[in-house]
């Protein structure tokens, strides 16, 4: 995909995401031989290129903020029926997509919570597809629309050699309307 119809392609992404969401995840976690269950809100809004921490984030990277375009932040808060359900889930995230590198910068990552740089496609159904590679380990996550309203993500997390997946997962994502 040229970096023309890449950029246009994450504009419409990302303007298609933009919301509150109510996601069911099953979570997988093969190392612990365990099954969890999350539900969780989501909260997807656009945030100016101009922003100091787009314009930090960016300059962390080496990228001039020029570069990038529909930078967002996430939301997210929700409860795990992991020990008990007891645990209440919650944090943010800024995403700055760069399609001039074909990467998506994240101030905080998905499988370890520090900056990371995921390089980013779209699958030739329209799948927006991300991989991060961490020290210790590689997310790959893939977002599709059944509908402008419904979505669906399927995540895995795998060692940092790939060899072994850790946790997969499935995410049934829902466009508040209310």
């Amino acid at each position: 995909m040229d970096t023309e119809t890449l950029t246009a392609a994450i504009a419409a992404f990302v303007q298609k995401s933009l919301g509150r969401w109510r996601a069911q995840r099953s979570v997988h976690h093969l190392a612990f031989g365990h099954f969890e269950q999350v539900e969780s809100e989501l909260e997807i809004a656009p945030v100016a290129v101009d922003a100091p921490a787009v314009v930090t984030l960016c300059e962390a990277w080496g990228v001039t903020p020029e570069m990038a375009i529909a930078p967002f932040a996430m939301k997210w808060e929700g409860r795990s029926d992991w020990d008990g359900g007891q645990e209440v889930l919650a944090g943010e995230c800024l995403l700055v997509p760069v399609p001039l590198q074909g990467k998506l910068l994240r101030d905080r990552g998905y499988a370890e919570t520090v900056p990371a740089a995921g390089i980013l496609w779209f699958g030739a159904d329209g799948t927006f597809v991300l991989t991060t590679p961490y020290e210790r380990a590689a997310a790959e996550e893939r977002i599709w629309f059944v509908t402008d309203d419904v979505r669906y993500r399927v995540s895995s997390i795998c060692t940092s050699s790939g060899k072994g997946v850790v946790t997969a997962s499935f995410s049934t994502e829902i466009r508040r309307l209310d």
